[in-house]
């Protein structure tokens, strides 16, 4: 009797100190408090986050952004209708020397009618080329249509601005006669053919190959002259086979297969845990410093980036063109890749000794080449250009959808 009146003494005193005012009690909460409600309520909109309610949100988000993408497509299609041809007074595209810096290439098939997605990243090319000024004088534009029907509309209408290199304008392809060629590898060959045409008509420094439904965020420009005159000088990243400006935003959270992601975000938790354990001692009149604490908002930080979605805290990195981070590269994907000419020679020789296919596109075979060629690939972070395309040129897609 008396051994069970001391235990349940003791229960009662511990019960006591884990009070309100409890160090253990409080983080109990603040961790209940923000992920079981805060942030759930905040980010269940937010399509990158594992809090986002797909079930109830995808359909009607998915809708709303093909009605944009409908919109801004027809505003591109009224600004170059507006716009004097490169044969009038004001001409899209400008060279400050016969041999341009940096060609951008676009490559376009006659995809989606409607959306006008090529006239959508020409336009918008032009609009932040207008806005560089002198600085993109060097600079270049160039439309690669690898369509093989001539009714590519919108390739039409911007060869009375842009230069055009045509891969079918008349010529006899067997394409669809010979079933060894499947759509991976003429999309392949597509590549190659832009790829080369880039070198050939400019013999330019650097190809910026974009394909013709990643829209180009407004700091690209700034950010490449940062990136190629400053940041590529430095050992690590010379002689790069190329540098990707674009990855799916649902593969960049920090719990993916990419260790110097594993790293980064151990730092995120060594940052934020003493700062997050120093504003909670000062608030909760704590004395002196405690370590357990601070692990504790180490691993509370870490998760809170983790699950609200890795990608909105890289928004962060474009207050400055010098915050933008360089690192290796991952397989998918090739919305827009730059290519220093050199590697771009390199890229046509190892391209032509692959065969495309279903599970083995051309961002694969580009992907295994750096470890069978002894290459390496980055990729900046954050994106510069934005994947507005819905519409596969490769599959069809009766029910698209933002993921």
């Amino acid at each position: 009797m008396s051994t069970s009146t001391s235990s349940a003494a003791m229960l009662l005193r511990r019960l006591r100190r884990l009070s309100w005012g409890s160090t253990a009690v409080q983080l109990f909460i603040l961790t209940v408090v923000t992920f079981g409600l805060l942030a759930p309520l905040a980010c269940h909109r937010l399509l990158h986050s594992y809090f986002y309610l797909r079930h109830w949100h995808l359909n009607q988000m998915s809708q709303e952004f093909l009605q944009q993408s409908l919109k801004e497509g027809e505003a591109a299609l009224h600004y170059f209708e507006e716009l004097p041809s490169a044969n009038g007074s004001v001409p899209i595209v400008w060279q400050a020397t016969p041999r341009p810096w940096l060609v951008i290439t676009i490559i376009t098939v006659d995809r989606q009618p409607g959306f006008h997605y090529v006239l959508q990243v020409v336009s918008q090319f032009h609009r932040l080329l207008q806005q560089c000024g002198p600085q993109c004088e060097g600079h270049q534009l160039f439309l690669c249509n690898v369509e093989r029907s001539v009714s590519h509309f919108d390739a039409k209408l911007l060869s009375k601005y842009v230069p055009v290199a045509n891969r079918y304008e008349g010529t006899e392809d067997d394409y669809g006669d010979d079933p060894s060629t499947n759509s991976f590898e003429k999309e392949k060959q597509d590549y190659v053919y832009c790829l080369e045409s880039s070198l050939q008509t400019y013999n330019p420094d650097y190809v910026l190959m974009v394909e013709d439904d990643a829209v180009p965020e407004e700091q690209i420009f700034p950010v490449l002259e940062h990136l190629l005159r400053a940041r590529f000088s430095e050992p690590h990243l010379q002689d790069a086979l190329y540098l990707k400006l674009y990855h799916p935003e649902r593969l960049q959270n920090y719990i993916n297969p990419e260790p110097m992601r594993i790293l980064e975000w151990v730092g995120v938790g060594m940052l934020l845990g003493p700062l997050l354990t120093w504003i909670y001692m000062r608030f909760a009149s704590r004395p002196g410093f405690s370590w357990p604490v601070m692990l504790f908002f180490s691993l509370y930080s870490m998760g809170l980036v983790e699950l609200v979605g890795r990608h909105y805290f890289l928004e962060l990195r474009r207050l400055s063109p010098s915050l933008y981070s360089v690192v290796p590269a991952s397989q998918c994907c090739t919305p827009a890749m730059l290519f220093p000419a050199p590697a771009a020679r390199r890229t046509l020789t190892y391209l032509s000794q692959v065969y495309c296919h279903k599970g083995f596109g051309k961002d694969m075979a580009l992907y295994s080449l750096l470890r069978a060629k002894g290459e390496r690939a980055y990729v900046v972070e954050p994106n510069l250009v934005k994947h507005i395309g819905l519409f596969s040129s490769l599959r069809y897609n009766f029910h698209p959808s933002l993921l």
